[in-house]
């Protein structure tokens, strides 16, 4: 902490004072105080040591340069030039002519004016390197038309988008070549980090997920370092004006219309330069980016056949989308309940004070409860309100007791509801309902806190902890996460059931919940279940609930339960395998899995 905190004050230069003071104004005193703080966190390893162990070693740079490739691809890299500076300028031609792979040219569009020294440096370059071309634009363009500018050069079967001030890494055209030749995508995106102006400092890394279609609404997760197919972005049209500033993220959008072959590498290939006027350093520098990004998601869903509304964040850059429902179907709600009075009044009081959603009905589940006044309680409710008690005499098995109370169920949508829960979202049956209702979506899970407004899940990740676990668990409710993860829409492998959504279609053809998991990772067994029949897994942080949890079932504090724990982590083990160890697809692998905030993973070089 106090290593940061000094680092942070080294940086307190007036240009930065004068930026706090702008996030200061745009957040308020308690947002502003919140994010900082973040900056001041330990982790479990620090960045700048990490990047320096996964550094090429000599043997792998010389390895990468003698790899004879069966049929190498020509890569072009397209930068839009406009009053870039002499040594940023070097420094990108540099880090492009630094490459492993030798297939590639650079095709730079220029569109400053004539008494800056682009055109003299690059004409430098190109004498001694054929593979670098220039050309000079009769007048900037903009920078989706002068991207297209330098596309219309490109001779290469792939694009690979540069910005003129950034870096690459050395093997960044190798790794997108290897993928290419064994996985033939159309679009290929990388990791990727932040660089301070004089190359002093690499933060930030932004380690992502493979495709996932919902986290690219909400936010230009894919960023840098894209390579897309060329004769795919030439049917295009290229980038977009009317998009100037959120261009990439409107061509990435179209481009998820066209194909799935989307391919990820999870290696910090780029490095996003920061200086005063870079997006990457003062989001505030491009309002303008943020309402194109807004319009550039919008149509997106519109041409999908979506109606929707798109806002923006008080982050700037990240959107929150919301699906108006279709008509008013009927939504079970089903509720397991031994005994649990209060906690269960509680749970159907929150239900019917705060939900502005009035179509839906309650199934109780009772399983073998033994104190009078819940059967009291029972014989009240019953029958009321859409409320029906129904009766599951045989041992507890959270999976028998849902699929129990689904085949008694009438919607056409369902919600699996712990007894501990409490509503906070007025209106958390529409939000879950306007995604649950997308082609494709079959569950959608929400954001669920502690009484002490910490958060108890935001989605749960493959792996996690040894076998899957909920992420930010802990973090105060304010706070949004790495990379605001906590807080944004997103697809994921697997929600908790405490609080989640399922269309029956995707319940049925998932076959219900595995009856072999009594307790635990019965809800994370059937996610993968119906992710492998092809729908969409949601986390939908606008849906907030507290969870008291740990009274409906207590811990796993006797040899009975830890054998029956131990039995049902060996049943996932044995049934999803492949993901264990190929990793979850919505993580990323140099993410630990001991820690669900996100902290990078202890890694050590093995690049060969």
């Amino acid at each position: 902490m106090v290593k940061r905190v000094l680092h942070f004050l080294k940086r307190l230069t007036p240009y930065n004072i004068k930026k706090g003071f702008l996030y200061l104004k745009h957040y308020g005193p308690s947002e502003f105080w919140i994010r900082l703080t973040e900056r001041f966190e330990e982790h479990e390893v620090e960045y700048a040591q990490w990047r320096l162990e996964t550094l090429l070693t000599e043997s792998a740079r010389e390895n990468q340069k003698k790899k004879k490739w069966k049929n190498p691809v020509l890569i072009s890299v397209i930068v839009p030039a406009y009053k870039t500076p002499k040594a940023y300028l070097r420094q990108m031609i540099d880090s492009v002519l630094a490459q492993t792979y030798p297939h590639w040219e650079l095709c730079i569009a220029d569109g400053s004016p004539k008494e800056e020294d682009v055109e003299q440096i690059v004409t430098e370059y190109s004498r001694k390197d054929g593979r670098i071309r220039y050309r000079r634009l009769q007048k900037n363009l903009g920078i989706s038309d002068n991207t297209n500018e330098a596309m219309a050069m490109a001779k290469g079967e792939f694009l690979a988008l540069f910005d003129h001030d950034d870096l690459l890494a050395e093997d960044a055209l190798f790794e997108a070549a290897r993928v290419i030749e064994e996985q033939n995508p159309d679009l290929i995106y990388t990791d990727e980090d932040k660089v301070r102006a004089d190359l002093s400092e690499y933060f930030q890394p932004h380690f992502k997920p493979d495709f996932n279609p919902d986290l690219l609404c909400a936010n230009n997760y894919i960023c840098h370092l894209v390579v897309v197919r060329r004769q795919l972005a030439q049917s295009l049209g290229g980038m977009r004006r009317e998009f100037d500033g959120a261009q990439d993220h409107d061509f990435l959008l179209r481009v998820s219309e066209k194909t799935d072959r989307i391919a990820h590498i999870p290696r910090v290939l780029y490095h996003w330069r920061i200086h005063r006027a870079s997006t990457a350093d003062n989001p505030a520098s491009k309002r303008y980016a943020y309402d194109a990004g807004v319009r550039a998601v919008k149509e997106h869903l519109e041409r999908l056949g979506l109606a929707c509304q798109v806002e923006q964040t008080a982050d700037m850059g990240f959107y929150r989308v919301s699906y108006p429902v279709k008509g008013e179907p009927l939504v079970s709600v089903i509720i397991p309940n031994k005994d649990e009075k209060d906690t269960l009044k509680a749970c159907l009081d929150s239900i019917k004070e705060k939900s502005t959603y009035r179509n839906y009905e309650i199934l109780i589940i009772e399983n073998n409860s033994e104190t009078p006044e819940i059967f009291d309680y029972y014989r009240e409710i019953d029958g009321k309100d859409g409320i029906r008690v129904l009766y599951w005499k045989e041992e507890f098995n959270y999976s028998r007791l849902n699929n129990f109370g689904i085949a008694h169920a009438r919607g056409e949508y369902l919600i699996c509801l712990n007894n501990d829960i409490s509503v906070i979202t007025p209106d958390w049956i529409e939000r879950m309902l306007g995604y649950c209702q997308r082609p494709g979506t079959g569950i959608v899970g929400a954001r669920l806190y502690y009484p002490d407004n910490t958060i108890q899940h935001a989605g749960i990740v493959v792996g996690m902890g040894g076998c899957a676990g909920s992420m930010f668990v802990g973090m105060d409710r304010r706070r949004t996460g790495y990379f605001h993860k906590a807080a944004i829409v997103q697809d994921m492998s697997a929600v908790t059931a405490a609080c989640m959504m399922i269309k029956r279609e995707a319940f049925d053809a998932a076959g219900g919940f595995e009856e072999k998991l009594a307790v635990a990772f019965n809800d994370v067994d059937f996610c993968l279940k119906v992710r492998r029949e092809g729908f969409l897994v949601v986390y939908n942080p606008y849906v907030e609930m507290y969870h008291y949890e740990s009274k409906t079932r207590g811990y796993e504090d006797t040899p009975e339960k830890e054998r029956r724990f131990q039995s049902e982590i060996e049943y996932m083990r044995s049934h999803w395998l492949d993901i264990l160890k190929k990793g979850d697809p919505y993580y990323n692998p140099n993410l630990s899995l001991k820690v669900c905030d996100y902290s990078i993973k202890p890694h050590k070089n093995t690049i060969t």
